[in-house]
């Protein structure tokens, strides 16, 4: 069984992660680094033996028995270090989003051409129980024709890291809109995005953003259309992720509070000579795909303490589920493209155009709702792959 050596950077949010690595059956060291070593050395006492620490950096990119590192790091930061960790030759994971600008994103992709490594983008939104369910639903023809799609992230960052405040809130819309590239076998190629609200002066100073709200319509390759809504500042609205397929036979709608299960509407054809059709709504309990994962770390798709507003808790003992039960799913993923030589399913074409659709976005809102299209972006033809999306 071949095993490689990885190292996590960041222990915030990345602290989610760092068990699942230790457990999983194919690493062989995990490598913990974040630039606070109090942290380090707490992370590294719970996980116990076969888990080393780094004291920087560059000390992990200088390293030549290092094979990946996952990034977990602030958003500034991630196209610098995605790209010099390519640059050293190991593969790279890295939360959301890719980068900020469409010139990062062709950075980050000729690193990765330049480098021959592997290039995977965390979106969690891609491996949930929910997206899991609709893309069975998917395969099985349930939704018939799909017609439209929806995504909304809605989330206060009052209090959150200084790079967040004011943040445009399409720079970080990855989790409203993979979903629904990920369900319409097509790539997003023009946007229209109109900015709604007002926030105070202080938050309006670090990015020029001067919105709290951001809504777009969204066109897609192959001719369907979606919308997202995505939230940051000064709107009180629970934290929730959705997702909605609008289908000719059927829908699924999720949710209104993050934790709801589903609504999946069916549609009942009209009797003969009768107007119209009707439809069945029912409340849908997820089922847990857990039975895709190595034994070792299936336990990670379950758990009740993990909180997406507190993630600096994960280390608490059995926090597990985070983000509906996605993040064993993604380690798993990054971990098996790299053993087996493959491209993973959420690449850097994917990546590209989901953190794109959102830069683009802002675009537009700026420019009061004017279309803006999504560019693609050179790359070398990609090796075989696991795609994440399908063709209707």
């Amino acid at each position: 069984m071949k095993k490689i050596n990885l190292v996590l950077v960041g222990l915030g949010f990345g602290g989610a992660f760092a068990e699942i690595y230790k457990e999983h059956p194919n690493i062989e060291t995990l490598t913990l680094f974040d630039t606070k070593p109090e942290l380090v050395s707490e992370f590294k006492q719970h996980l116990g033996e076969n888990v080393k620490t780094a004291c920087s950096f560059e000390e992990i990119l200088n390293d030549s028995s290092i094979d990946a590192v996952h990034l977990v790091t602030p958003i500034p930061l991630h196209a610098e270090q995605s790209i010099a960790v390519l640059n050293a030759g190991k593969h790279c994971a890295c939360t959301v989003p890719m980068a900020t600008s469409l010139e990062d994103i062709q950075r980050i992709i000729d690193a990765k051409n330049k480098s021959g490594k592997n290039y995977m983008m965390m979106e969690t939104t891609l491996y949930t129980y929910q997206y899991l369910y609709a893309q069975e639903m998917l395969k099985n023809g349930e939704f018939g024709k799909i017609q439209f799609l929806r995504g909304s992230h809605y989330q206060d960052m009052e209090n959150w890291p200084d790079y967040w405040m004011g943040l445009p809130p399409m720079w970080y819309g990855t989790h409203a809109i993979a979903p629904m590239i990920g369900l319409s076998g097509s790539r997003i190629k023009r946007v229209n995005c109109f900015g709604s609200g007002s926030m105070r002066e202080d938050l309006h100073k670090q990015y020029g953003n001067p919105f709290p709200v951001e809504s777009a319509l969204f066109e897609f390759e192959n001719g369907l259309k979606g919308e997202a809504t995505r939230s940051l500042f000064e709107t009180a609205r629970v934290y929730q992720e959705g997702m909605f397929v609008y289908g000719s036979k059927a829908c699924f709608e999720w949710g209104f509070s993050d934790g709801d299960n589903p609504y999946i509407t069916t549609f009942i054809p009209a009797e003969e000579g009768s107007r119209g059709g009707r439809s069945e709504v029912k409340i849908t309990q997820m089922p847990n795909f857990h039975q895709t994962l190595p034994a070792a770390i299936q336990r990670f798709t379950v758990g009740g303490n993990y909180d997406p507003l507190n993630p600096q808790k994960s280390l608490e003992k059995g926090a597990g589920g985070g983000h509906h039960g996605s993040h064993p799913h993604l380690v798993h993923e990054f971990i098996t493209s790299i053993i087996e030589e493959r491209t993973p399913s959420i690449d850097e074409h994917l990546a590209a155009n989901i953190t794109a659709a959102g830069i683009c976005a802002h675009m537009s809102a700026m420019m009061d709702g004017e279309r803006v299209m999504v560019p693609e972006f050179k790359s070398l033809p990609p090796r075989q792959t696991r795609p994440i999306y399908l063709k209707q």
